[in-house]
Order: C-alpha cells, then structure tokens, then sequence
C-alpha cells in the first residue's frame, strides 16, 4: 500500500492532497469526528462530544434571508477563552485601515513599483505585510486598502485575524498553507484565497520565501458578478471554487499569541490552546480558495476590444447598481483575434481607479519595467495604456496579424470606485519605479492630414 504524500507545517505531517468542498455561497457542513455535528438544531444544552457551539457572523443578524452570511463552530473550547488583547509591542507601522491627509497622499500621477526583495531577517505574514494604498475607513465601514507581503518564514504558535475585513490573497511567489477555523488551504501561485472578516487563520511557507498581494475591503463581502447577456455560464464557475474541510488541533499549545487587525493596528492576546480546534461547523460564512486557471474568459471575436470588467472574477459591490467597491479582475491566457482592431488595451482615463499587479510572465501592454512580483497605480481620471514599444510593434503587424494566443501569463486588477490615497512608505519606497512615465514620453504623433485609404 502506497503512502500518502506529506508535507511538513511547523514539524507536523500534513497530506499534501487535501480534501475541499465545492460551491460558492453555498450552505456548507463538515465535522473531522463522525456525528460531532447537533441534529435539529444549532445550539443544544449538552453538544455531542462536549463540544462548545460557536457562530461567527459575517453580517448584522437581520440582513436577508439571500444575504445573509453566518457559520457555527463546535469546538473544544470557545475562542473567548484568552486573556485581554493588548497593543502589539513593537508597533507594526505599515499597515493602514484609515486613509486621511496625516497617514497618506493622493496623487494622480501613474505610479509603478518593481517587485520587494524577500527580507534577511526572519519574517513571517504578519511582519512582512504592509499597506500601498487604499481608501475610506474601516471604523465606517465602508473603503478597502491594498497590501502587499513579503515573507520568509512560517507563523509560529500564533495566527492572525483582521476584524476591519476580508483579505483576498494572491500569492505570486511560494505555496502557503493556510490553516482556518474551518480547516486548511494549500494556496499556490496562480490561485486566490479569501479568508472573511474574523477568521483567524495561520499561514505556513512550503517552498521557502514568499512574496504576494492582497485586497481587503470594508463593510461587504465579494461575490460573483452577475452574467448579464453572457447568460448563464462562463468566466469564474460556482462549482471551481473550493472550501475547506473540518480538522482540529486539541493538545495544548503554552503561549499561543492572537494577533488581531483592528482599525489597521495590532492587538495581542494570549492563550493557551490553538484557535484551530473545531471539530466540526456548518454554515455559508467560511474561507475560500479558487484557480486562476478555471476562469473561462470571453472576448471580442470580429472588431474592438473588449472593457476589462469582462474578465472579473470576485466583485465587492456597492449600493450603487453596476459600481464596485473593489473588482478582481484577471487578464490571463487566451486568443486575440479581433480584426482591423488595436488588439493591446487601449488608452483611457477611466473614473474607476486601478491597481494592477503581475503572478507570472508578461503583460501585453507593458513590454518593459512591468515585472512579476511589481505593481502599478493609475488613479481615477488618470491616463494610462500600452507603452511605446508595444503600441509601435502592434502598428508594425497592421491589419495582416492572424488569431495569437497569448501565453504563460497572469496579471490581475483590484479595480475600485473609491480614489486611493497612496502610504507614505510606499511612495519613499525604494523599489518606486520613478522612470515609469518615460515608457509613454516615445509616443509620437502619426498624423498625416490626408483622407485614409479604404
């Protein structure tokens, strides 16, 4: 009998082909033991194995029945068992939920970053993260900020949890191993995690140092995009996104840490056991993961080119019909074949303002300066598109370029209606690309003044 494959999280043997469950927004259950779950209901006075009930809400008590998100956790004992939360000493410094004239800028200048060095110094998830932009408040409810991370080790006996929101991570460089509440996440390059507002979760390393994005937004929570004349199936499927299955931690754990984002700065509080001792849950409130490489695009198949808004894979939308908060939108591989069409993105200022960044490969409207691991800004109304070099080599093909896939490739865009304000840090940063705006200097005028042939 063959042995099943393992991999190592902080000394212990983890399978290194775990179990999920599918379906987005669905009503999921699971239970690590046979019949921890109660029947009948969600809080019974003697829970089966001893086990305390738990709910964890994503939303007030009284939103809709078709919005309503919550779970319940039977657990071996309950989360409230810690001793008081207390300001992280030392202070973080680089993490912001609150964007306002004293912590940050607003600029409309298109603003690029090249990719973070991994630190020397051991630093897990937590230390390495820091914020780049955002906008709003999460005190208010409603904003979201844009962080990136950089880090070289795994998180030990401690996890972490941000009260002020949900985190979408998308790790560009390293797989991690994401331990939940709900269960573990292996999360590649290529793929996406979400972990909601309140989840506490710990984050291992597998291959070595780390390096990634993530978006957090204030007061909501993603979704999928309505369809709309697409119809009823295509870009990111229900059934590919994946959720976690119920395994538990029970032995002691001396001197396990807490850390808590709240209104973007950090508590601790000490316990003695680790979050991770749910037997069993049910519910619609959970973590998530979901492949980049399942998204089914669709693009134009005679003239022009399509608004990036076709690509989007999570929304976090507004009260506002049609306006997101924050989009997550992805450019990855597929066939151009638009004909008399310049095929790259076109040149616009858009009232939405955007945030790219890249996993692997290249970008088709940046030929140079845009790496994988870097990021770019360009704020509302402020004008962006392909740099010189591609707009020439695109004119160069003309009208006789046939169908071209493009390849190996995965960008993405945190897109929002909120105007960013920029960290202080990031814009002393010294991977700040203070070039950038030359990539658009070269462009030179193609007006001849005469009638164009037919």
């Amino acid at each position: 009998m063959e042995s099943q494959p393992v991999i190592k999280t902080n000394g212990q043997d983890q399978p290194d082909d775990l179990a999920y469950q599918s379906g987005f927004g669905n009503s999921f259950s699971s239970e690590a033991i046979a019949g921890a779950l109660p029947h009948g209901q969600n809080s019974p006075l003697l829970c089966p194995y001893g086990l305390y009930a738990e709910q964890i809400s994503g939303t007030s008590f009284t939103s809709p029945r078709k919005l309503n998100l919550r779970s319940w956790f039977y657990r071996i004992k309950p989360s409230v068992t810690h001793q008081p939360f207390k300001p992280r000493v030392p202070k973080h410094g680089r993490i912001l939920s609150e964007f306002n004239q004293s912590n940050s800028s607003a600029t409309p200048t298109q603003l690029r970053w090249k990719p973070v060095d991994i630190p020397d110094s051991p630093t897990d998830f937590i230390d390495g993260l820091f914020t780049v932009c955002g906008a709003g408040s999460s005190f208010l409810r409603h904003g979201y900020a844009i962080h990136m991370y950089a880090a070289n080790k795994s998180m030990d006996n401690c996890a972490f949890c941000s009260a002020d929101g949900d985190f979408l991570i998308v790790p560009q460089k390293g797989r991690l191993w994401i331990t939940t509440e709900c269960g573990r996440l292996q999360v590649s390059p290529g793929e996406v995690a979400i972990l909601p507002q309140g989840f506490r979760f710990s984050v291992d390393l597998l291959d070595g140092p780390s390096r990634g994005y993530v978006a957090e937004i204030f007061g909501t929570h993603f979704q999928l995009p309505d369809l709309g004349p697409i119809g009823a199936n295509g870009l990111a499927a229900p059934r590919d996104f994946l959720v976690p299955t119920a395994w538990f931690e029970e032995s002691p754990r001396p001197g396990y840490i807490i850390v808590q984002k709240y209104g973007g700065e950090l508590f601790t509080a000490e316990q003695d056991f680790s979050p991770f001792n749910v037997v069993a849950w049910h519910g619609n409130y959970v973590p998530y993961k979901y492949d980049l490489s399942k998204f089914c695009p669709y693009n134009t198949v005679l003239i022009d080119h399509g608004d990036p808004s076709i690509n989007t894979v999570l929304t976090a939308p507004t009260e506002k019909p049609g306006v997101a908060l924050l989009d997550f939108v992805i450019f990855p591989p597929r066939w151009l074949v638009a004909e008399h069409t310049f095929r790259p993105p076109y040149y616009h200022r858009n009232c939405m303002s955007e945030f790219m960044g890249l996993i692997y490969g290249g970008y088709e409207a940046k030929a140079d300066g845009f790496l994988p691991g870097g990021s770019s800004l360009h704020s509302c109304m402020t004008p962006h598109g392909p740099d010189t070099k591609t707009f020439e080599a695109t004119i160069a093909r003309g009208n006789e370029a046939g169908p071209y896939k493009i390849k190996d490739t995965m960008a993405f865009m945190f897109e929002s209606c909120l105007i960013p304000r920029v960290c202080t840090w990031a814009l002393e940063s010294p991977y700040i690309d203070h070039d950038y705006y030359q990539c658009w200097i070269g462009l030179r005028s193609h007006f001849t003044g005469e009638e164009p042939k037919v």
